[in-house]
């Protein structure tokens, strides 16, 4: 009888099991049987629009994805005003402004580069990377020798708003970085374009008054960005050292593989972050993480673990739109 009971046990959560995958692939069937949304590119932060504004336009002339996320997010990077990017990023605790850049293509072709001074676009440097030598990243002095051969301008990236803050925090340095206060922020975007092809960039100065050398996940390819152009794309925002304990970007990826629509499948990265922290009994109040994805059909989602992350959206059903994320911590 015992025996019985435990195959009928067994056969009902079977049947419930295959009932969930059937459900699963019926959503992947009828999501593929839908035209493809294209163009899209979408971003992180609110600086996000003006980025995909200049994306859009290279999108919208049937341009690649490729040179779209370029050309985005090396607007943030120009701007002094952007304290988290480029020109204008607040420095680490010695007053250098070190900067973190990746980018990847749909034929995972990937370029990086981590901790380069004196470069206002360490994204251009990082497609540089990808295109003209046999190595995926280069950091430091080694970065910053190759863009100036490249003919990248050495320039002095710490603003008079910057260097005024750093001093301020040398009175009491204190390294405290606060949620949703841009001092940890990244431009992340990923596109798809006419062709149906993805590709993704991202480039931040990291978190301010971090020590000398400190690298988060932004150059990090599968932690700070992925993509797979046969399933879709993901970026991330945030404190990378939690990004990178999930490989957070290509575990959303990997998600959307099996089905999951790009929304959850952020979000489902996002509860492993949490059950991260709490393996190493680590204040959630401490952290904020954002990712946002498009699938290859045109889809886009994000999530993140505290409220405040907004994100921006240009497609043709949608015209440059910032939307704020659905977070788990309300």
């Amino acid at each position: 009888m015992n025996g019985r009971r435990k195959f009928l046990k067994l056969s009902a959560l079977t049947t419930g099991l295959f009932a969930f995958e059937k459900g699963r692939a019926g959503q992947l069937i009828e999501t593929l049987a839908k035209p493809a949304i294209k163009p899209i590119v979408i971003s992180t932060w609110r600086f996000g629009v003006e980025a995909n504004e200049a994306a859009w336009q290279i999108l919208r002339k049937n341009g690649k994805a490729l040179d779209a996320v370029e050309a985005g997010v090396k607007v943030p990077e120009g701007d002094p005003k952007e304290r988290s990017v480029g020109l204008g990023g607040r420095p680490d605790r010695d007053g250098r402004v070190t900067l973190d850049a990746c980018i990847m293509d749909e034929n995972m072709n990937i370029g990086s580069v981590a901790c380069i001074e004196h470069i206002v676009h360490p994204i251009s440097v990082a497609r540089a990377v990808m295109e003209k030598t046999p190595h995926v990243m280069l950091v430091g002095e080694g970065a910053l020798e190759f863009a100036i051969a490249q003919g990248f301008k050495k320039e002095n990236l710490l603003t008079p708003e910057s260097e005024a803050e750093w001093k301020e925090w040398l009175i009491e340095s204190k390294y405290q970085p606060k949620v949703n206060i841009e001092n940890h922020d990244t431009i992340g975007m990923v596109a798809l374009d006419m062709n149906g092809n993805l590709s993704g960039a991202c480039t931040t100065s990291g978190m301010a008054f971090k020590m000398h050398g400190r690298v988060g996940d932004s150059p990090i390819i599968g932690a700070g960005l992925y993509v797979d152009n046969e399933v879709g794309a993901a970026t991330a925002t945030g404190h990378g050292e939690e990004v990178i304990r999930i490989a957070g970007c290509h575990t959303v990826v990997e998600l959307m593989r099996q089905g999951y629509p790009p929304e959850l499948a952020c979000k489902k990265a996002t509860e492993r972050i949490i059950n991260s922290a709490k393996k190493r009994n680590k204040s959630l109040s401490e952290i904020q993480i954002g990712f946002i994805a498009i699938n290859k059909k045109g889809e886009h989602g994000a999530y993140c673990l505290q409220k405040g992350f907004n994100y921006a959206v240009y497609s043709p059903e949608i015209p440059n739109k910032l939307m704020d994320a659905k977070s788990i911590i309300k």
